[in-house]
């Protein structure tokens, strides 16, 4: 697949209209029959998720943690098979395995010094190109990073603004 050919429609469109490049992308979840599982819907897919095991979940289904790093893996994964595609550099195989630590007890709420949410997240990139040049790898690697949205909002947090909506109010 050529890459550059693909996108050059694209890249050419938002030369010519700046303002077609900005997307939004929404997430909405929902409650199901019980407290510890929800779904998910990407506007594209459904997915069900659950508490992890080890806050009260059954284990049957992937944790918020798991979509997160999930996401993750997806995003690095697909970023680094296009940039490998788009810059000519000829690849065996290209696997992505991403790893979280969190302590669950700060998520919950035994220990006021224990942080909410993942202390350290690993991103292993196993990359098969035996006939790449140390210098297209180091390229991969530098533009697989820089270009892989996920990785960079997690490097980089956005602003996250929270609004609660009073159901009470808009049904009055």
């Amino acid at each position: 697949m050529d890459i550059r050919s693909l996108q050059q429609p694209l890249k050419d469109a938002y030369r010519q209209a700046p303002a077609s490049s900005r997307i939004t992308l929404v997430a909405h979840g929902r409650q199901t029959d019980v407290p510890i599982s929800c779904s998910v819907d990407l506007g594209r897919a459904i997915y069900e998720a659950q508490a992890h095991k080890g806050v009260g979940g059954n284990g049957t289904s992937g944790c918020s943690g798991d979509l997160l790093l999930g996401a993750l893996a997806a995003c690095a994964q697909i970023t680094c098979q296009m940039v490998a595609a788009a810059m000519g550099i000829p690849t065996d195989d290209i696997e992505v395995m991403v790893e979280g630590d969190l302590d669950l007890q700060g998520t919950l709420g035994m220990s006021k010094t224990t942080p909410v949410g993942f202390e350290s997240i690993r991103v292993k990139f196993d990359v098969r190109a035996p006939q790449a040049t140390q210098e297209q790898l180091t390229a991969l690697q530098q533009k697989t990073e820089q270009y892989c949205v996920v990785m960079q909002t997690l490097l980089h947090p956005p602003r996250i603004k929270n609004e609660w909506v009073d159901a009470q109010s808009i049904s009055a």
